[in-house]
Formats: C-alpha cells, structure tokens, sequence
C-alpha cells in the first residue's frame, strides 16, 4: 500500500481548484434554470462524462468486473447518486444556491451517524457526537428565517431537499465503505454511479415535462462545464488527489466548497444573505468539521 503524503502547494492549489468548480456547479444551473430546468441538465451533463469516462477507461483497458455479492450495492450507490442529484436540482428550483450548497455538505454528518452504526471500528467519539449537535443547531438557525410568505415556505421547502441531497450522499459513503465496493477503483465506481443517474433523471424529466431547452450561449457553456468540467475532470482530479495526499487534510480543505458557494451565490446571482443563515452555515460547518477531524477509529469521515 503506497504512503499518502501531507499536503503541499501543489496540492492546496488543486483543492482551491476543485473547490471553486464544485461551488459553482449550483450558482451556474440555477443562472441559466431558466432555459434549461437544472435535473435535466444534470442527466445530460451525467450522459456527457459517460462517454468520457468510457473513453478513458477503454484507452487505459481498465478492468471491470463486478462480482455477484457487489451488484446490489453497485446499484444502490446509482439511487442513492441519483437521489442526491435530483433532490438538489429541485432545490434548487425553490432556494438559492448559496443554501442548497451548505445544506448538500451536511453529507459528512449522515455519513458518520451511518458508520457509527454500520461498523464497529468506526463508533464516533464524544467530540464527534458534539460536532453533529452542534450541526443540528446551526441547521434550526438556519432554517429560521421568520418569512411565513408563501416565497418564504419555499425556500424553506428547497432548503429541506438540499438536506436530503446531503443524506443521499452520506448514505453512498456508507454503503460503498460497509460492501466489497470499497475495493474497486474510482473509476468504476462513479460509472456505475453516472449510468443509473443518467437514465433515471432522463426519465424524470421527461415524465416532468422538463426537457425542454433554449439553446443560448450561457446553456451550451453550462452544459460544457458541467459535463466536461464538474462529472468528468473535477471527479477525476478529486479522485487522483486521494492515491497521493492524506484523505483527512483534503477533506477538511473540501470546506471551502460551502464558503464558496455562498459568496458566489451573493456576488453573481444577487442571493440575499441572511444573518441567521450566516450563522446557522457557521455552527453547521464547524459541527461538521468536528464530525470528519477526530474519528474515534482514528480514522477519517470520507467527504466526497
């Protein structure tokens, strides 16, 4: 087994990278929702990294055998990829960007709370169980934002999906660590991953009537990012990041994504940012760092 060494420069500077591209992923389906409803863009951008990723792995003839005991967990992870997805488009529908990104990294805290009970070696220390309280209060801050409109009954139904979206990704990690999946490469991983999500957010919009496009500049360049950029080369860079530095220092660096998201929503989008919600994506980051620093295993919560 190959030795994970601490974070450099290099590395730093990727993770900035990959941080700002993850962040903007929200901000920029919702900038151009409008002309093209965000859970079909996101099937399409799925479609576009399929015949990247099968691309790459029939240039590289990487193996992809799947064994009998790991065929329903394959397909569970593509729901549970799926879930994530489509619950976050329809967020995104109802509240701003900055909220559906924060809501989306509560995934750690689902995630620990599966571990802790999927596997023995990985029951969360006192610290841990304090980080997710900690978490729980800053999501009460956040969801309260005293608007009893109907716009304010909205945001606050965006706000729930976005949290889903968060379960649904905490939920991938545990089954990929407590099944056989966790020995497979990366790579086969999120194509099992993008084929189930393609085809089944395919069928939602249609079934939706939601696939309907304008194709203006401001979507083909979406469409490029999100494809080319987000499901292809932001995973891959994600995914070659893990075989060389320490997991636990990147996924605290991952933080950045929220923070990110937020800001970009303010400045491009013009989303307001409330104090409550400040504070409440606050105690929620914390908690969740807490959650992903001091494992009682000693090991870490894996973040994306």
């Amino acid at each position: 087994m190959s030795i994970r060494q601490p974070l450099d420069l290099f590395a730093f500077g990727c993770m900035l990278v990959f941080c700002l591209v993850m962040a903007s992923q929200q901000v920029v389906l919702k900038a151009v929702a409008d002309d093209i409803a965000p859970v079909f863009q996101i099937a399409l951008r799925y479609g576009i990294a399929i015949l990247l990723l099968g691309l790459l792995i029939r240039t590289k003839r990487t193996q992809m055998t799947l064994t009998p005991k790991n065929r329903l967990p394959a397909l569970w992870i593509g729901v549970l990829f799926t879930l994530e997805f489509l619950f976050l488009g329809e967020a995104l529908t109802y509240t701003s960007a900055g909220h559906a990104t924060v809501f989306l990294y509560t995934s750690p805290i689902f995630a620990a709370i599966g571990l802790h009970i999927k596997i023995p070696n990985e029951r969360m220390s006192t610290l841990q169980w304090f980080g997710i309280g900690l978490a729980f209060c800053g999501m009460v801050l956040a969801f309260m934002g005293g608007d009893t409109s109907e716009f304010g009954a909205r945001v606050l139904l965006g706000d729930l999906l976005a949290l889903l979206a968060g379960a649904a990704w905490g939920t991938t990690t545990v089954v990929v660590r407590a099944t056989g999946l966790a020995l497979l490469p990366a790579k086969q991983i999120l194509l099992y991953q993008l084929l189930v999500a393609f085809v089944a957010l395919v069928v939602w919009s249609l079934w939706r009537e939601q696939t309907a496009i304008n194709f203006t500049p401001e979507v083909i360049g979406s469409l490029a990012f999100h494809g080319i950029g987000v499901a292809f080369l932001a995973f891959l860079l994600w995914f070659w990041l893990l075989t060389r530095y320490k997991a636990s220092q990147l996924g605290i660096l991952s933080f950045m994504t929220p923070i990110f998201g937020v800001l970009l929503g303010s400045w491009w989008l013009n989303e307001q940012i409330e104090l409550n919600f400040v504070i409440g994506a606050g105690f929620i980051l914390v908690g969740v760092l807490l959650v992903c620093r001091r494992p009682a295993s000693g090991r870490r919560v894996a973040v994306a």
